[in-house]
């Protein structure tokens, strides 16, 4: 199976050894062109693509004269801001011949792990993917500190696979895969071309991180962690050397690669952590026909909701009881526990005059909507 070819929507990880030229400290334009091609011929057989793009603070401590020293916090901070700008302009040359538009999205950790800021990132992402325009990620390296921050883009872009439903991460590396032992250090080393489990071996034969050439915090170790946060949301990861003219094509044409297949899909990954992983915030009690419609695979509107208890946000998770008050599925409520006391039973059309604004016309999505296995 040919992962790259087959794949719905796809994140790719660039590392910054990858982005800039190692000589000039400016970006490597020729090969960002190279990968920009091979980004639009996936576009163009109907596969939803999205960057994950290191670059900004080596590009910026060029900009700034920083050179390749130790820097402290603020001028790391400093770089950054002053680099991202020719990070995306950089890109934005790369996807101009294609008729491609780039979008800047910028992240924090909190922004994948704080339940309402996450449900935010992946609805502009998810619209920005509808429209056809190719998202550019990177971690917001202005604002956060050592404490609160992802420190290598290979874990950012497992999270992001995880929030937008990707069925493939790819990790462009500085080596095709993974091998028994690291291959630089030990002539014998075995390449792995698929690994199925992640077993303490495996977990030994990632080796430390590639520093050699000053930018980039990733290695091997911070791959396989990646790979791990995209299995268990469904999504395999696949490996492969980046540093040559049109990796994504080289791979597709049987370039030496590893993928690490998931257990399970995205979706069924995503219903399984609403249902066992979030703690309901309140619940809603809805009439028999709002529950057969859920049964039937629909979305939770609030004409069928006939009680609201609890003191819930929007996006928390919320049980959603049956007529009989047994429950009957958990989902991630689209509006706050006040908003929706105000609407229910009352038909979609009038939520905006209800409460003057709507954030749309379903009270729970059906994709964010888990139903109870009884």
């Amino acid at each position: 199976m040919n992962r790259l070819s087959q794949a719905k929507r796809i994140v790719i990880k660039v590392g910054s050894a990858l982005v800039v030229d190692q000589g000039s400290g400016l970006a490597d334009h020729a090969w960002l062109a190279a990968l920009a091609a091979d980004i639009a011929r996936m576009r163009r057989r109907g596969q939803q693509v999205l960057l994950v793009s290191s670059g900004s603070v080596a590009l910026g401590r060029q900009r700034l004269g920083l050179g390749k020293r130790t820097v402290t916090l603020p001028e790391k901070q400093a770089a950054a801001a002053a680099g991202q700008s020719r990070l995306m302009r950089a890109w934005e040359e790369a996807f101009e011949p294609h008729d491609l538009i780039t979008a800047q999205i910028l992240l924090t950790r909190d922004d994948t792990e704080i339940r309402h800021r996450w449900l935010n990132g992946r609805a502009t992402l998810e619209t920005l993917l509808a429209l056809g325009v190719t998202p550019v990620v990177n971690e917001n390296d202005t604002v956060v500190t050592e404490e609160i921050r992802y420190g290598d883009n290979d874990r950012l872009a497992a999270r992001v696979a995880q929030m937008i439903g990707a069925d493939l991460l790819v990790l462009l590396s500085d080596i095709d895969g993974l091998y028994t032992a690291d291959p630089r250090r030990d002539p014998t080393a075995t390449h792995i071309a698929v690994v199925q489990d992640f077993t303490p071996e495996i977990d030994a034969m990632a080796g430390g991180a590639n520093l050699s050439d000053g930018v980039g915090t990733g290695g091997m170790a911070t791959k396989l962690i990646a790979a791990k946060i995209a299995a268990s949301a469904g999504c395999a990861t696949l490996i492969t050397l980046g540093n040559r003219p049109s990796p994504l094509l080289a791979a597709e044409e049987g370039a030496r690669s590893t993928v690490f297949e998931p257990t399970t899909t995205p979706a069924a990954a995503y219903k399984q952590w609403i249902a066992g992983s979030l703690a309901p915030m309140g619940q809603i009690r809805i009439d028999a026909g709002a529950a057969k419609a859920l049964q039937s695979g629909k979305s939770l509107l609030p004409a069928g909701v006939t009680a609201v208890e609890g003191r819930f946000e929007t996006g928390d998770c919320v049980v959603v009881l049956g007529p009989d008050a047994r429950e009957i599925a958990r989902g991630l409520i689209g509006y706050d526990a006040d908003e929706t006391a105000t609407i229910k039973g009352r038909q979609s059309g009038e939520i905006e005059t209800l409460l003057g604004y709507t954030s749309g016309p379903t009270l729970i999505h059906a994709d964010d909507l888990a139903l109870s296995r009884n």
